[in-house]
């Protein structure tokens, strides 16, 4: 066991002793299990599953952010985090659209990164709360 600690700029959103967690690191997901080595690494939006106990699994949706691990004790700092339970599937439906008809509009006007941005952060919100992706 060891502890997560996952921060928002905001507040702590969740804080306990767990046996492991996998987060989308930028080249791929990654696990972290008791005694890991130190580790800093960049988030990129996706999926984190927290193993509690045998028995029990968290998951969330991450926007992105940072891992650090060092001394038995995992911090995980993102701009956001909304367990599956917390995810509002309109808003992300909304958001969704949203971010595709700027991305359409292809205005001068328009920053299409942020609006890309948004997509994958919708995209992946609707993924994990298990909705189909609106076509």
């Amino acid at each position: 066991m060891f502890k997560l600690s996952i921060v928002s700029p905001e507040r702590v959103l969740y804080e306990k002793e767990v046996k492991g967690v996998v987060v989308p690191g930028t080249d791929g997901y990654l696990g972290v299990l008791s005694h890991h080595a130190p580790l800093i690494t960049s988030l990129k939006p996706g999926k984190i599953t927290i193993t509690e106990s045998e028995q029990k699994q968290l998951i969330a949706a991450i926007s992105g952010g940072f891992l650090e691990v060092s001394d038995n004790i995992a911090t995980i700092l993102a701009e956001s985090v909304e367990f599956v339970e917390e995810i509002d599937v309109e808003r992300a439906r909304s958001a969704y659209q949203r971010a595709k008809q700027r991305i359409g509009l292809k205005s001068s006007d328009i920053d299409i990164e942020r609006a890309q941005e948004s997509l994958r952060r919708a995209e992946n919100r609707l993924k994990i709360a298990g909705e189909k992706i609106p076509t």
